[in-house]
């Protein structure tokens, strides 16, 4: 026999009626378009592998939530499976919980579930098999709606809800269900819950920080679908996805909320993660050719890449367009044209300086890990939103700001016994420092030099970094070396720094 899970929270997250929740789905789709979205009839490539979305109520969350959506309509047809994966709300679960019904219902209509990979699950001792964690759970069925007015119904559902599960748990369900481009893997989760709104930008800011560098490490306090997240983050870096930020605001953006309540804001973002690419050949260039060589031919142009890819980035996040004076849009297109190297694995760090040069905000990467476009935008948003040591950057402040994108050679070891032996190979003004020992690790990109000229203060104010005292010396100290490719922004007209 034939047993449907009800539609549950419908008439309170979303409408009811058929024909209200078809209009609203197709006015939150529709919003995309204006966000600068281009969204062809079809696509040759492939779609993505993974989406973060918001679950909260069509009127907070549901135009967010369309970033991720309203792109997935290209592969209406060829995306034939979907994974559903969100956290409980009213029944605790240990691990991750699936249904034994044979479809979930919507006032669209049923959407059937896949039985083929539910049963590849019987064998995974963290799924336990109940229905009572999904009858009232709302994480899960927002997303149907959306799903069915993008793909028809031309796919089937693994709906599954997450508890107490470690990331590694997570990640083998994942990667049971894996599949191939056919395949969608969607993470149900809302961001910071009832903050002050300036505190849930700042918080939300640094999260999806994380999350696009893949950190697998997020607390229910940043992400109340952590869980599952955590583990799709883990399964994302196996499989080599590379994310892009869609969208990010409060509850407070979506419903223009009175000043008293902005007291109380829920966090939405939207996030795609697709395979990594390679790039193009250019003609005439054997691959082995391309891998070897330098990562940019013209340095200039690069350069100009990558302070667009930044600004872009902190200035979107801002909701606010290029700034005068400069053609961030012109200057991307046609650094992506020539410089391949921007879909690359590359490590690099952004820098944020006020009117008087005093930093404002640095955040990196020391391993080459995301495409260098990627770990760009990333580092740009960290270093404007999620540097624990400042504020986030505000609006008003943003255009004053010089920016510097640091672009890293790969560490080099040291094999140094004593300081007396790494003071004499160090390379004062050229060489980045990594200092490690044991759980604790700092760094200093080779400008530090300009503020502290002499090596030993430059050792000593490194050491202090990473918690230890300026004299400190053991056996298993680590250290090793970089330089970096440093390229900083143009000022904006009329500006005279």
């Amino acid at each position: 026999m034939l047993v449907i899970r009800p539609a549950a929270v419908a008439g309170s997250f979303y409408p009811a009626e058929p024909g209200r929740l078809r209009d609203a789905l197709a006015g939150h789709l529709a919003s995309v378009e204006p966000a600068g979205l281009d969204l062809p009839a079809a696509s040759d490539e492939p779609p993505p592998k993974l989406i973060v979305v918001p679950h909260a109520g069509y009127g907070y969350s549901g135009d967010v939530a369309a970033l991720a959506y309203a792109p997935l309509a290209r592969w209406r047809g060829r995306i034939s499976r979907v994974v559903l994966l969100g956290p409980v709300h009213r029944v605790p679960v240990r691990a991750l919980a699936a249904p034994t019904v044979s479809a979930f219902d919507t006032p669209l209509g049923p959407v059937a579930i896949d039985p083929a990979a539910m049963a590849s699950l019987r064998t995974l001792p963290q799924v336990a098999w109940s229905d009572r964690p999904h009858a009232q759970e709302h994480s899960l069925e927002v997303q149907l709606p959306f799903l069915q007015a993008v793909l028809g119904d031309g796919f089937k559902l693994v709906p599954l809800v997450v508890g107490e599960a470690s990331p590694a748990e997570v990640a083998e369900v994942l990667e049971r269900l894996w599949g191939g481009p056919e395949t969608l893997i969607v993470i149900s989760t809302d961001l910071s819950h009832y903050l002050p709104e300036a505190q849930a930008r700042a918080i939300d800011s640094a999260t999806v920080q994380r999350i696009l560098q893949l950190r697998s490490d997020l607390d229910p306090h940043q992400a109340c679908g952590a869980a599952p997240l955590n583990g799709a983050l883990q399964a994302a870096r196996v499989h080599g996805l590379v994310p892009q930020l869609l969208g990010l605001c409060t509850s407070a953006d979506a419903v223009g909320m009175a000043h008293a309540d902005r007291d109380r804001v829920v966090g939405y973002a939207a996030i795609a993660f697709t395979a990594a690419q390679p790039p193009a050949l250019e003609d005439g260039l054997a691959e082995a050719e391309l891998a070897d060589r330098e990562p940019a031919d013209n340095p200039a142009a690069l350069g100009r890449a990558l302070v667009a890819i930044a600004r872009l980035s902190i200035s979107r996040a801002l909701g606010l367009p290029t700034l005068p004076g400069l053609a961030l849009a012109d200057a991307l297109a046609d650094a992506l044209a020539d410089h391949p190297a921007l879909h690359q694995p590359a490590a690099t760090f952004v820098s944020l300086h006020d009117a008087q040069g005093r930093l404002r905000g640095c955040i990196g990467q020391l391993e080459a890990r995301l495409a260098l476009v990627d770990d760009v935008s990333a580092n740009a948003l960290g270093a404007a939103f999620g540097d624990p040591r400042f504020d986030p950057v505000s609006a008003d402040e943003w255009p004053g700001l010089a920016l510097e994108v640091s672009l890293l050679a790969p560490a080099q070891p040291l094999a140094a016994v004593s300081q007396a032996d790494l003071l004499a190979v160090l390379r004062p003004g050229l060489d980045g420092v990594i200092l490690t020992w044991r759980d604790r690790r700092a760094t200093f990109l080779p400008q530090v030099w300009s503020q502290l000229p002499s090596a030993v203060d430059f050792l000593a104010a490194l050491k202090r970094k990473a918690g230890l005292a300026a004299d400190f010396w053991a056996a298993d100290l680590q250290w090793s070396t970089y330089q970096v490719r440093s390229f900083t922004d143009h000022r904006p007209e009329g500006d005279a720094r």
